[in-house]
């Protein structure tokens, strides 16, 4: 290509790449003008990605949590960011506890456990009837040998792993037991990630009396703070951007109980004599774990039941 003809191809470039320049800034700047205005240029969620404030004084269960220090600061941010970012999830966490959360206060209030634990069963589940890859099962994720240990049925046809209630009230035992042995709430939360054995050992090695000085697992080391960091947005949650209307919460169930004392040959039949059917029993009793209950013992076993209109029956 000769010189003439490369110059007046670059420079045709250059005229050209200017004016769409012109044009692009002059659409941009209609586009400022308009944002605010009109509802389909706006975005969705009109926010600035922001580094979250984190609170001067934190508490857990009336225990101080040391945020002078460095690095139980910098543990308290990193879980703060990571749940005010973590859209869905912190999302899913105010919906559920709006329905949990009563349930679960009333007991720890009655076994005399500090109300901050309900944040534990949060983290430890997300308020979901999970089991973990080990087999922890349930909101408070009980081990077999644990639920056992503290009364709860495990067996292949009941599991009150599953029973919101009888859990919670075995999670309270555990708590107590801990607090018991350490005269501490945070290392009896630490020691429901890592076991108490786990705990004790870890204290004497490292010669100290405080979970803030322990170097753990990751999961661990994290542990206390993911509860900390639930509690701090779910009780200020405009405060980190989440604005839930309260007809988007999840509602308490309204339920009655019914005992049953005898044999169950087939739960679907009698789910039906109850005017619901198989799936909303087991949605409102999960620790039926089949769909039979020989009760060879003759126990007396609530049944939980919707009142009328909770739920609509599909056809």
């Amino acid at each position: 290509m000769s010189k003439i003809k490369f110059s007046s191809w670059l420079l045709a470039f250059l005229i050209t790449g200017s004016i769409f320049a012109l044009l692009s800034f002059s659409e941009i700047e209609k586009v400022e003008d308009k944002k605010g205005t009109d509802p389909q240029i706006s975005a969705p969620q009109d926010y600035k990605i922001v580094c979250p404030k984190i609170p001067e004084e934190l508490t857990f269960c009336g225990e101080e949590v040391p945020l002078y220090n460095i690095d139980v600061f910098e543990r308290m941010e990193r879980e703060i960011i990571s749940n005010t970012y973590w859209h869905s999830s912190t999302l899913l966490f105010l919906k559920r506890a709006n329905r949990w959360f009563p349930v679960i206060e009333d007991i720890l209030e009655k076994n005399n456990v500090p109300n901050d634990f309900k944040y534990l069963a949060l983290i430890e589940s997300n308020l979901t009837n999970v089991v973990s890859p080990k087999g922890a099962t349930g909101f408070w994720q009980f081990m077999k040998a644990a639920g056992k240990k503290y009364g709860l049925e495990i067996n292949k046809l009941v599991d009150e792993r599953y029973h919101v209630e009888k859990s919670t009230e075995a999670a309270c035992k555990y708590l107590k037991d801990a607090y018991a042995k350490y005269g501490n709430w945070t290392l009896a939360a630490a020691s429901y990630n890592m076991g108490t054995n786990g705990t004790s050992r870890q204290l004497e090695r490292q010669k100290t009396t405080s979970y803030y000085n322990l170097v753990l697992s990751e999961e661990t080391t994290r542990y206390i703070f993911r509860i900390l960091a639930a509690k701090e947005i779910l009780t200020n949650p405009e405060k980190y951007g989440f604005f839930v209307e309260e007809n988007q919460l999840y509602q308490p169930y309204k339920t009655y109980t019914e005992e049953v004392k005898q044999p169950i040959e087939h739960l679907a039949d009698w789910a039906h004599s109850k005017g619901i059917n198989y799936k909303i029993l087991k949605m409102f009793n999960p620790w039926l774990r089949d769909n039979y209950l020989t009760n060879k013992k003759n126990k007396t076993y609530e049944i939980k039941l919707p009142e009328e209109g909770t739920v609509e029956i599909i056809k």
